[in-house]
């Protein structure tokens, strides 16, 4: 390994300390990449251009997950100025009685529709529908974070047991069958979100609420739990979702909406206190969008949906049934040959597509003469909402995707026909050489290998790595490949498909929960850690 690997297995190590001391990783990140880039070429100019670079690869690669939660953010916006929230989330308190019971609906809900069209659709699908109901039901965000991220980006995406992708990649690398690798994938993953899931749900069950209709309009508007009773005397919820500021903002401007941040982190900020917003000045964070939005309610008269309470009943059943309908489609495309096949990309894209006609179906029943300038605003809300809460990760992922040949190329500005360089890869392979020949040894070698490799977010890029491991490590050590290669698969993916880093497609659980990325992936680390050692042991005992 040359010097520019040295800085970079250092940028990583410092990244993971500050993350575990509860800091903001942007400095160590952006430095990082600096440094690598200019070690690496040899040139201080292109080390600049470089952290320009690789956070407008990210911004490239995470963008669709950004229009995502901007587009459903602004369906969302339109059903809450029809009133047609509330009255969507109505039949499931049937089932969502209390937060317990909305926990398990939403994780068991979020693992079939992932398990068959991967997260990516799945969550704005519980975004819009279930996780209101979850949060009036009394589960705090946060748990509900927990919830879809383990179940979908965790144990849905792990297995890819109907699409069969990850397998795939694993078993061609290890040169086995490619059903070996998924049988043994799906008794993992299932060992890994069991234990997953009950730990998460111990951990924060003391969190839970009693069901109250005041704690979805709370979290509408951004505010967390803890920060409700301090915000008291600022703002008060009264009953047909009115909001009433009662003194001036006086941290940014008079005629403000003063809101406190929920913790560190929060909007890349790194600590609590009072923030204002309005009066041209800047500094909202994720949940000022909303608490703006709620105070604009007032100054409109009447509560959202009073003056159409049969559109609002109209589009409380439209969209759900769109949804629904929606799942249903993508179900014919896997198992018939009635309409063409919808996965991975093309999936999201279809819900963005959905939510956007919906948006538009919504506004326009709302607003009519007035739904040209409406719809826009609840787009550019969406939009800032989605900023706002999720921007800060694109240069922490800009670091890692220097990290990968696939993108070091193009942020290094290498030109042409160049050999980029695979820092995160080099440094993998050179510490397999140290991987004693024993099973357990092996086993969570590969394991910690494939954690290590998918810390560039995206899940799938250390599968050939973990795979080849998996087919020269096994019959050294006596251990069948293929349960290596599945072991390779669950660290890879649990760690970048979504749950163990915050650059990942985990922003767009955090996004519509609305909580901080990095308290999602803090409190998902314990859980989902003992279920990977709990389900490497298992297997290596069982095959």
């Amino acid at each position: 390994m040359g010097a520019a690997h040295w800085i970079y297995l250092s940028g990583i190590v410092v990244i993971i300390a500050v993350m575990i001391a509860r800091k903001n990783v942007v400095i160590p990140a952006v430095a990082a990449t600096f440094l690598t880039a200019w070690v690496f070429t040899g040139n201080f100019v292109t080390g600049l251009e470089s952290i320009f670079n690789a956070s407008l690869t990210a911004a490239t690669e995470l963008f669709s997950i950004f229009l995502i939660i901007a587009l459903v953010t602004a369906l969302l916006g339109s059903l809450r100025a029809l009133g047609a929230d509330r009255r969507m989330v109505e039949p499931f308190r049937v089932v969502m009685r209390s937060g317990h019971s909305a926990f398990w609906v939403l994780a068991l809900v979020t693992y079939v529709i992932s398990l068959f069209f991967w997260p990516t659709p799945a969550v704005p699908l519980m975004g819009a529908i279930l996780l209101p109901a979850a949060i009036a039901a009394g589960l705090p965000p946060l748990s509900a974070g927990i919830a879809i991220a383990i179940a979908g980006q965790g144990m849905a995406l792990s297995s890819d047991y109907v699409i069969q992708v990850a397998p795939g990649l694993s078993a061609k690398a290890a040169g086995v069958e490619t059903g070996a690798v998924a049988d043994r994938a799906m008794v993992l993953s299932l060992i890994t979100g069991g234990v997953a899931l009950a730990l998460g749900y111990l951990m924060t069950r003391a969190e839970f609420r009693k069901p109250d209709a005041a704690l979805l309009e709370r979290w509408e508007a951004g505010e967390s739990e803890a920060a409700a009773a301090p915000r008291r005397s600022l703002i008060r919820v009264l009953p047909r979702r009115r909001v009433v500021q009662t003194e001036p903002a006086t941290a940014g401007g008079a005629g403000g909406v003063a809101v406190l941040d929920s913790g560190p982190g929060r909007g890349g900020g790194s600590g609590g206190g009072s923030r204002a917003s309005g009066g041209g000045t800047g500094g909202e964070d994720a949940g000022d969008v909303m608490a703006r939005e709620a105070l604009s309610s007032l100054n409109g008269g009447d509560a959202p949906g009073a003056d159409c309470p049969r559109r609002s009943k109209a589009f409380a059943a439209i969209v759900p049934l769109a949804l629904i309908g929606l799942v249903v489609y993508m179900m014919l495309g896997k198992f018939t040959g009635l309409v063409p096949e919808v996965v991975g990309g093309d999936a999201a894209a279809l819900v963005g597509g959905v939510a956007t006609a919906l948006l538009l179906s919504a506004t326009i029943s709302k607003d009519g003469r007035g739904s040209l300038e409406r719809c826009a605003d609840h787009i550019v809300d969406g939009l800032v909402f989605a900023m706002k809460a999720m921007g800060i990760v694109i240069p922490i992922a800009g670091f890692f995707f220097i990290g990968n040949a696939d993108f070091a190329g193009k942020i290094m500005g290498l030109g042409e026909g160049a050999k980029a360089p695979a820092f995160l890869f080099d440094i993998v392979v050179r510490i397999q050489d140290a991987i004693p020949d024993s099973q357990y040894v092996v086993g969570f070698g590969v394991l910690i290998i494939g954690m290590l490799t998918g810390l560039d977010g995206s899940g799938f890029s250390g599968l050939p790595l973990t795979g080849s491991l998996a087919g020269s490590l096994g019959p050294a050590s006596g251990v069948d490949p293929a349960l290596l290669a599945a072991i390779g698969q669950m660290g890879c993916i649990w760690a970048g498909g979504g749950v163990l880093v915050a650059w990942s497609s985990l922003i767009a659980v955090a996004g519509f929960a609305r909580v901080p990325v990095l308290d999602l992936v803090r409190r998902s680390f314990l859980p989902v850690v003992a279920g990977l050692v709990v389900a490497t042991v298992v297997g290596l005992i069982i095959y």
